[in-house]
């Protein structure tokens, strides 16, 4: 990330929709919002009606779609697009299209909507002259179901102990790995690389960095491209944290810098005083910080699924690491971190997995991040494991956390504080743990069918 941003700019705001549209063959229109949960919700709106989906935005009925803050009682949700994040879809449908969408309620951006929280917290660090730039790492599996409804990889071949970077499984993988690359090449966010991780059936994609909004935007179209795609191939490819108890779970790591226009604001520059040999300036070393401090109730966001504490609780994996941080710790090119810090323009946070909201994610690594800019917190010394907070060890643990951090509340509560959002997260998620919980499982039954 030590380069400005050389990606596709977006679509101007002067254009229509409608003439973005036209302009690529585009017929039909997925205006698409997400959940809290960070299930993508979408309309198929004809092109004909582009000028009214422009103007008037698309209602939808906020319960019905999920975790939206919402009852049935409630007015709708209306979808109003912004189009400068329109993306021509046609190579996974003749004529499809999709614009993400900023969720308003009588006339007022919705205190519930991710894009709409990411949005507000990224206004505010704009006028204390700051943007923040990211990157995403995407892993997820390819699988399929047995005869017996239990997952196994979509490529039989694809059982080496140590497959992570195995060009063979790669080959095997061209025709569904090159065609998602391909789409991201025709929508110019400069695919650098896809590679085999370290499961069996397990890839991940990169895209070039951006500024954090554009990015979590990328993030949910290039899920639904995978999935779309996976499909089309008789797959299914899954972001789930942890499919498989003895494999490696799938991240999504973020790089994160901060700017001052088109000035990086991390590295130290000539000078400098750069206590812990980053080569960061103090901008970051207090960013970096605030992650730490903050990291218990960030994963709250960041790692939100039950089965999210299943990758970092791993205590090994059929291939010997799990590559799943489990202490807020922090050091240089060093992957067992929960912080990395590849080089002198970027810090990498690896504690995410690839049922975060990437919104939310990216919500919160800005709100943490800035409260440590902000009272100028130290990140202590570099690579001491047990010196950090212990990350949470379950999904509960890290509402509690939440709970207890005005921080990463104050995140969730940005749009408005009144509307409580945070706390509706909390017991939603704090419901998802009691649900699993009162699930038996086929642990339980070895465990304890005869022990007493």
């Amino acid at each position: 990330m030590s380069d400005p941003l050389t990606s596709t700019p977006p679509a101007s705001a002067t254009q229509s929709l409608a003439s973005l549209a036209k302009a690529d063959g585009v017929r039909f229109l997925l205006a698409t919002f997400t959940t809290l949960t960070g299930k993508p919700c979408a309309k198929l709106v004809p092109v004909e009606a582009a000028d009214a989906l422009q103007g008037e935005g698309v209602g939808f009925a906020g319960y019905a779609a999920g975790a939206m803050g919402q009852l049935p009682r409630d007015p709708d949700v209306i979808a109003v697009p912004d189009v400068s994040s329109y993306t021509p879809l046609t190579f996974v449908r003749p004529g499809l299209g999709m614009v993400h969408c900023d969720p308003q309620v009588e006339g007022s951006p919705y205190a519930f909507a991710p894009r709409v929280i990411l949005r507000t917290l990224a206004e505010k660090a704009a006028a204390e002259g700051v943007r923040l730039v990211s990157g995403a790492e995407v892993e997820y599996f390819l699988v399929q179901r047995a005869a017996d409804g239990s997952l196994i990889t979509a490529d039989r071949f694809d059982d080496a102990a140590q497959p992570c970077y195995d060009a063979r499984g790669l080959t095997r993988m061209y025709d569904h790995l090159t065609a998602v690359s391909d789409a991201m090449v025709q929508l110019g966010w400069g695919p650098y690389a896809s590679d085999h991780e370290d499961g069996n059936g397990q890839f991940e994609q990169n895209f070039h960095h951006s500024d954090a909004l554009t990015t979590a935007d990328r993030v949910v179209t290039l899920r639904y491209i995978v999935q779309v795609l996976a499909e089309q191939r008789g797959m299914t490819a899954t972001f789930m944290p942890k499919p498989f108890t003895d494999r490696t779970g799938s991240g999504l790591h973020m790089h994160l810098s901060l700017w001052d226009g088109e000035r990086p604001l991390f590295p130290a520059g000539d000078g400098a005083r750069d206590p812990y040999g980053m080569g960061f300036g103090p901008e970051a070393y207090h960013f970096a910080a605030g992650l730490l401090t903050h990291a218990p109730a960030l994963h709250a966001l960041i790692a939100p699924t039950v089965n999210s504490y299943k990758r970092t609780g791993a205590t090994t994996t059929a291939s010997g690491a799990t590559w799943a941080p489990r202490t807020a710790s922090w050091g240089g090119n060093d992957r067992t971190h929960f912080l990395r810090v590849p080089d002198a323009h970027r810090v990498e946070l690896r504690g995410g997995d690839g049922s975060a909201n990437s919104y939310l994610a990216a919500a919160g690594a800005l709100g943490a991040g800035l409260d440590g800019v902000r009272r100028a917190l130290d990140p202590g010394d570099p690579g001491v494991v047990s010196g950090g907070p212990r990350l949470p060890r379950t999904l509960l643990d890290a509402v509690h956390a939440l709970e207890g951090d005005d921080v990463v509340r104050g995140v969730l509560d940005a749009v408005d504080p009144s509307a409580g959002v945070s706390a509706y997260y909390a017991e939603l998620k704090r419901e998802e743990f009691y649900d699993w919980h009162n699930t038996v499982s086929l642990w339980e039954v070895d465990r304890y069918l005869t022990a007493v």
